[in-house]
């Protein structure tokens, strides 16, 4: 079997390859921390604001718990070409409700689940990049994705 050869990255278009992996991916998997084991778990963004990726939870859910020990976490798409985006950042529970209420006004499976934005098991974590890098295939090596910090 031969080696796959990518196509080579242009810096310049870093970003938009990323945002294309994340818009063909749709669901990431998001990894946590419980006490010293990794946890890996698909999950359904809910909004993508750059990215800053917004997560729904429940609060009984086990990465509650692990979130709270430790929030920092990682996000992981792959595309059906293989090309992947890593977000390494951290995840807050967000409690501005009118972001909720946005939130929740374009997300019908929160309706059918949770019934109400006020449904107290309903969480929705924020989670803000640090570090996003891009990787086009097999090709091993990733590109820093800068973060303009004004527009994450």
């Amino acid at each position: 079997m031969h080696k796959p050869v990518p196509k080579p990255v242009d810096p310049g278009e870093v970003e938009e390859l990323a945002r294309e992996v994340m818009r063909a991916a749709k669901f990431p998997c998001l990894a946590t921390i419980d006490g010293d084991e990794p946890r890996v778990r698909p999950v359904s963004p809910v909004r993508t604001d750059g990215f800053t990726v917004y997560v729904a939870n429940l609060r009984g859910y086990h990465k509650t718990g692990e979130i709270a020990a430790n929030p920092r976490v990682e996000l992981c798409y792959v595309d059906a070409e293989h090309n992947q985006v890593r977000i390494t950042g951290e995840a807050e529970a967000v409690s501005d409700q009118g972001l909720l209420q946005e939130i929740w006004s374009k997300s019908p499976l929160l309706h059918y689940y949770l019934g109400s934005v006020d449904n107290p098991e309903l969480i929705v974590y924020r989670i803000t990049p640090h570090r996003v890098r891009y990787m086009r295939e097999w090709a091993v090596e990733y590109h820093e994705v800068p973060l303009d910090r004004g527009r994450v």
